[in-house]
């Protein structure tokens, strides 16, 4: 068996080279003439999974994508050649909830803000809206939630319209897929129409996908509006984003919010565990993947407040390495990419215990533990 696998997908060989040979290749040069006589294609979210790709893919049975997204793949052309699918939901939502915590900390330090009190809108309650929003209610922020397609699905969800999270949201977080079209469509969810209702000094968070945000208006608006703080993971244009954009936002880092261990690692075994399936294999043992993490332990002396919280949380994942790394590296050829390939090891908050020494306060280990954190009993 033949199994072609992008080349920034950890753990493959560990699982799959057992059952054929591993062959890998960077995701943006996947190429059609790659696919002959593969039976396995494994990717992420660079690389387009269409007629044009699979247009010399004679064995191929399996295409799996070790992402929560799907847009980047043609899922009717594969059903229609009876190519088995599979993506990897939920697989890196805490990473993506340790990018905005860490996010959101770091602006609110910055502009001397105290969360407790404000008020954050989360666009998209799927995997990774779902598991932020008892994080927010821990740093004491009041939540409204936007997700028109859970609302229509399920008549018990309450969703707050777009138009009123964007006017009354302090801070506002983006976790919906890409959908180009239809009733749902996402693309330029926020155009020029959109950032005009916001507060001038609000905080805008997108780490789903570049296009839901119109960069070209967001850097309009940036220009009337600089009380305005942004953070973007993801970019239109990716892997060449707008660098004047880049410049102008508070945080920026090249689509990497979700490159946790444990999230790489998750997003693997998801697909071979659905390909095993298929074929009668022994199923993923993810723990024994992950090495120790270098910070397992850290102990609290008193209740923390919203700086102690801050440093808890960077302690594990700062996010101003990956802005200084990002910015740094900007002028140079193909650097997006190259950041993506070479990024470092980064665990999750989940994989920190908090011990408490001296005090005994229930609220603050419910608040610890809603942050993601393991609490020592």
């Amino acid at each position: 068996m033949r199994i072609l696998a992008d080349e920034n997908m950890p753990y493959v060989e560990e699982l799959f080279s057992p059952y054929g040979d591993v062959i890998r290749a960077p995701g943006r040069d996947i190429c059609p003439s790659m696919l002959v006589d593969v039976d396995v294609l494994l990717v992420r979210s660079v690389t387009k999974v269409n007629a044009d790709l699979l247009s010399q893919a004679n064995k191929l049975h399996f295409v799996g994508t070790a992402t929560i997204g799907t847009d980047h793949v043609d899922l009717k052309l594969l059903q229609q050649r009876g190519i088995s699918f599979t993506n990897a939901p939920g697989c890196n939502a805490y990473a993506v909830c340790d990018y905005v915590l860490s996010s959101l900390l770091l602006i609110a330090e910055r502009r001397q803000l105290q969360l407790h009190g404000l008020t954050m809108g989360v666009v998209g309650i799927g995997n990774i809206g779902t598991r932020l929003l008892p994080r927010l209610r821990a740093l004491g922020l009041q939540v409204l939630v936007n997700d028109p397609p859970r609302a229509a699905a399920e008549p018990d969800f309450h969703s707050t319209p777009l138009e009123q999270v964007l006017q009354q949201a302090d801070i506002i977080t983006f976790h919906v897929p890409l959908q180009r079209d239809g009733e749902h469509s996402t693309f330029h969810l926020i155009a020029a129409e959109q950032l005009e209702m916001m507060k001038p000094d609000a905080i805008l968070i997108n780490a789903c996908r570049g296009e839901v945000i119109d960069n070209q208006a967001l850097l309009r608006h940036l220009t009337r509006h600089p009380k305005l703080s942004v953070v973007l993971d993801v970019w239109e244009n990716e892997p060449n984003p707008n660098n004047e954009l880049l410049r102008a936002v508070d945080i920026a880092t090249p689509h990497i919010a979700g490159y946790s261990q444990e999230g790489k690692a998750f997003g693997t075994s998801i697909v071979y565990d659905h390909w095993a399936k298929l074929h009668g294999f022994a199923l993923a043992n993810v723990q024994a993947l992950l090495p120790k993490p270098d910070l397992a332990a850290m102990t609290l002396s008193a209740a923390p407040n919203q700086a102690v919280l801050k440093q808890l949380v960077q302690a594990v994942y700062d996010v101003r390495n990956d802005d200084e790394r990002m910015r740094h590296h900007s002028q140079q050829p193909e650097y997006f990419d190259r950041l993506r390939k070479t990024y470092p090891l980064r665990r999750e908050i989940l994989s920190t215990q908090i011990q408490f020494s001296d005090f005994d306060n229930q609220v603050a280990r419910d608040d610890i533990a809603a942050l993601g954190f393991q609490i020592q009993h």
